[in-house]
């Protein structure tokens, strides 16, 4: 089947990381009886000096998009996806700090083809050292939330982790309920037709919100392992690790608050908003 792909990143500070990623995009299609034209954009999310994502983006042929404000992840990559032409049908979303492997677009487009009914393809992210990490995983229940926030990094085998990361099922292809926002692929119609990001999420749930968004409209989300790639590391987050776990744990409140947002669960909520900001302040304190 003939495709237009796109690819888009969002940048914060992010300088050379970018240049690791671009320079990757080519082998990630090797196949020239499928070759493809890629069009990237990089949309830089206020950086201090923007000069230097600039002419990366534009030294490797990428469109790039100055925005004024840090208003979130998902809000730059729908920036970047509105500069993409109209007959761009498949869209690999990416952090910067990402290195695609060889042919890992070609086997995440297979995925596509031989999955019509899959919204979203995630490859297989290994971390630095080279270990698979989990990013297919189960939609957060309040049991295994609850579990994995209070005993995730106490017990990283407990039940309620394991059931949620699903760490132990990653070599094989299958669905999931999301996948991570590091790295996917996504048919633009599914997500135009979800409404994309909800930007409401800065950074972090947003991508486990649109996974279940689209599995709500009918859309699976599929864990495609024969596609690699490699997160060097959250290089924008680094730089201010205390807050970007507040964020982390007001996200993880968004998510699950709206997931149990009936009236009589209002008690609940406010056990959760508490004992979500206690273990922030927990893992943040000095």
């Amino acid at each position: 089947m003939s495709h237009v792909l796109g690819i888009v990143t969002v940048t914060h500070n992010s300088g050379e990381t970018l240049r690791s990623f671009l320079e990757s995009v080519d082998a990630a299609s090797t196949s020239t009886s499928r070759r493809r034209r890629v069009d990237v954009v990089v949309a830089d999310n206020d950086s201090r000096d923007p000069s230097e994502e600039a002419a990366i983006a534009t030294e490797h042929g990428a469109v790039f998009v100055a925005r004024r404000e840090n208003d979130g992840y998902g809000s730059g990559i729908d920036a970047a996806m509105s500069r993409l032409a109209d007959d761009v049908d498949l869209v690999l979303v990416s952090n910067p700090d990402v290195v695609l492997s060889p042919s890992s677009l070609d086997a995440l487009v297979d995925g596509a083809d031989r999955r019509p009914g899959a919204g979203s393809l995630g490859p297989r992210i290994l971390d630095a050292a080279g270990d698979t990490y989990p990013s297919a995983r189960a939609l957060p229940s309040l049991r295994t939330g609850v579990g994995h926030a209070l005993l995730g990094r106490l017990w990283p085998a407990n039940p309620w982790s394991v059931a949620y990361k699903a760490e132990r099922d990653t070599d094989r292809e299958r669905t999931a309920g999301w996948l991570s926002g590091a790295c996917f692929l996504v048919r633009r119609d599914a997500y135009r037709a979800v409404g994309g990001f909800d930007h409401a999420y800065f950074m972090y749930f947003e991508d486990v919100d649109l996974g279940a968004r689209l599995g709500r409209a009918g859309w699976d989300n599929v864990y495609v392992p024969a596609a690699v790639v490699t997160h060097t590391g959250a290089h924008s987050t680094e730089q201010n690790s205390t807050v970007m776990e507040r964020v982390h744990h007001e996200s993880a409140y968004l998510y699950l608050s709206r997931r149990y947002s009936a009236w009589w669960a209002a008690p609940l909520r406010g056990v959760l908003r508490a004992g979500l900001r206690a273990r922030a302040w927990w893992v943040t304190r000095a």
